[in-house]
């Protein structure tokens, strides 16, 4: 039998409670005035750590992310209650740019490229906030090229032309242009095989590591995710429902069961998983 689901305020891992580089209190989002979507969704990103932020389609963790980076507008979205905090200071008033210049960027789900440039084009379009120099920002690009050797033997190709994954390598070392603290990463794994899936997130757990840069990470590939995040949080219909380190969300039966498809018995066909989720004690 699965241990009962513990609340968000008892979960909270120990780097939180001191000073998260990345706090969201209890957040609403309503689109067109009119469409909740998000329902008090709280979550913190650790200095330096990663953290996944797990669900199906259509959860809201895609909004979740925008709402931190401030693309909400765009799509005639609004943050109607709570705040977004980053290092320690208020960013819902920012624009995405200045955003950006703070050291926050989103990698948007779908592997988003200027197709018409070439890749290096697109990796130097990252850089366009950055005032500290031709020479500093030719040094990191050297350092995208250094984690993504496939990308300086495609620099001149047309990023339209590149595979999927080149596309994906593109978006995350266009961001890494930026000199973030902090890359909200949506989706990486979509639409790629298993092998890249594998290659991209062990060369973000490098970037994690030997750059310092925080990673939250939306993900529907819940068992590649827990593999690499430190923390976890899982939304259901716009709410976090549970949260814990990661390799407690793993052993977790529920987690098994509803996410990755085990269960005591063994594998559950996606048909039994559907039909069992009728049961989560969280939508209750």
């Amino acid at each position: 039998m699965s241990q009962p689901l513990a609340s968000t305020a008892d979960t909270q891992p120990a780097a939180e409670t001191e000073s998260p580089l990345l706090a969201v209190n209890n957040i609403e989002v309503i689109y067109d005035h009119v469409i909740l979507v998000l329902k008090g969704v709280s979550l913190s990103v650790p200095k330096g750590g990663i953290v996944a932020l797990l669900g199906a389609n259509g959860a809201g963790k895609t909004t979740t992310l925008k709402a931190i980076s401030n693309l909400l507008r765009a799509e005639r979205g609004d943050v109607t209650k709570g705040s977004v905090e980053f290092a320690g200071e208020s960013v819902q008033h920012l624009t995405p740019n200045d955003l950006v210049k703070r050291g926050v960027i989103q990698v948007m789900e779908g592997r988003h490229c200027f197709e018409h440039l070439t890749v290096e084009e697109n990796l130097m379009t990252g850089a366009y906030t950055r005032t500290d120099g031709a020479a500093a920002v030719q040094q990191d690009l050297e350092m995208v090229y250094g984690y993504f050797p496939r990308l300086k033997e495609r620099r001149t190709s047309q990023a339209g032309y590149t595979s999927g994954g080149e596309q994906q390598m593109t978006a995350i070392g266009r961001a890494l242009m930026s000199r973030p603290n902090l890359i909200l990463l949506d989706e990486p794994s979509m639409g790629l095989a298993p092998q890249l899936v594998e290659q991209i997130f062990e060369i973000v757990k490098r970037i994690n590591e030997e750059e310092g840069v925080s990673i939250l990470l939306a993900e529907q590939n819940t068992n590649v995710a827990l593999r690499y995040a430190r923390y976890g949080y899982i939304l259901e219909n716009g709410r976090v429902v549970m949260d814990g380190e990661a390799t407690a969300l793993r052993e977790n039966e529920d987690v098994k069961e509803f996410y990755l498809g085990l269960s005591a018995s063994g594998r559950k066909s996606y048909r039994d998983v559907k039909h069992y989720k009728r049961r989560k004690r969280w939508l209750a």
